[in-house]
């Protein structure tokens, strides 16, 4: 059924797209003959367009991966409060881009700053395509400003990561070893109420996580504490593993791929992606090189420009 649903909705996207054409060249001739004006056959080819681009975005968007929701991590860069504070204005920024997809969210885990803002956070997204479009913001964010925490009023540069993972479903089978696990309890802090700061309700999972091709062994270390129930944050904190897990998997493909069409272009997770430069009002993506000026949009969740330019170029090989 799933695989009928999909077929459906490329059948019916290619009709929808057909249609509008085919109505625009109608309208072409009819302009012709005068019986529309210029603005009528503009209107047409203005909608016709969205629709062709909308289905060009949305094959960019084909991988299994794509379609699962995602966990989106976000960690203050070196440089203490002014790092911090912008971890959460990204945060903020990621939370009003999902409120304007209707994407459900959930906080599984908040570290205030020392003074302001925040240390770690995780966002569980949960949604259709919610990873395929977030995949787009992995990597370092850069942010240039006058700080509000600067005495002398200088122009700052701040630094946080964000880290995207797809958020496994019951569909997505992964293999966790119980031996390589082990668990700690902790008081959670920040909001929740009484019962969250006074009793261990936060737990912290380790897996000792083995590479089975290289045999390389690592350790993972999740934090959970969305709960007020322990057992509720161990369940969340598995489901995050198997997230992590299966992304390194995804990784280990996506590497395999890159060896064999080693003269596509690649981006490196990681890497310096986007600056925000508000004194001059521009926010640039280096990857694909596109901006605005409307800082603000941006940072209220305005991010669509920015992910479909990224999808276009790279959608292929991400």
């Amino acid at each position: 059924m799933k695989v009928v649903r999909e077929l459906k909705f490329w059948i019916n996207a290619y009709h929808n797209v057909k249609a509008a054409a085919d109505e625009l060249q109608l309208a072409f001739d009819f302009a012709k003959e005068g019986i529309l004006s210029e603005e009528e056959v503009e209107e047409q080819y203005a909608a016709a367009i969205r629709l062709v681009e909308d289905l060009e975005l949305k094959n960019m968007l084909r991988r299994e991966e794509d379609k699962l929701g995602a966990v989106l991590k976000i960690n203050a860069g070196a440089g203490g409060t002014e790092s911090q504070d912008w971890a959460s204005m990204l945060f903020r920024m990621y939370q009003r881009w999902c409120e304007s997809k209707n994407y459900q969210t959930t906080v599984t885990n908040w570290q205030d700053g020392d003074d302001a803002g925040i240390k770690t956070a995780t966002l569980q997204v949960e949604g259709e395509l919610a990873y395929g479009f977030l995949k787009s913001e992995n990597g370092v964010h850069r942010l240039v400003r006058v700080s509000p925490y600067n005495a002398q009023g200088k122009r700052m540069t701040s630094f946080a990561s964000v880290f995207v993972v797809p958020l496994v479903d019951d569909t997505i089978e992964i293999e966790v070893n119980p031996a390589n696990l082990s668990w700690d309890t902790f008081r959670s802090s920040g909001a929740g109420g009484q019962n969250v700061n006074k009793v261990e309700t936060g737990v912290r999972l380790h897996y000792l996580y083995k590479d089975p091709d290289t045999g390389e062994a690592q350790e993972i270390v999740i934090e959970n504490t969305e709960s007020r129930s322990q057992m509720d944050n161990r369940e969340n904190a598995m489901r995050l593993l198997k997230s992590q897990l299966y992304e390194m998997e995804l990784e280990k493909r996506r590497a395999a791929q890159a060896a064999i069409e080693a003269g596509k272009k690649k981006i490196e997770w990681g890497s310096q992606i986007r600056s925000y430069v508000f004194d001059d009002r521009r926010v640039k993506d280096h990857r694909t090189n596109f901006q605005t000026s409307d800082v603000n949009g941006v940072m209220d969740g305005d991010l669509d420009d920015f992910i479909k330019a990224y999808l276009m170029e790279y959608g292929s090989d991400a």
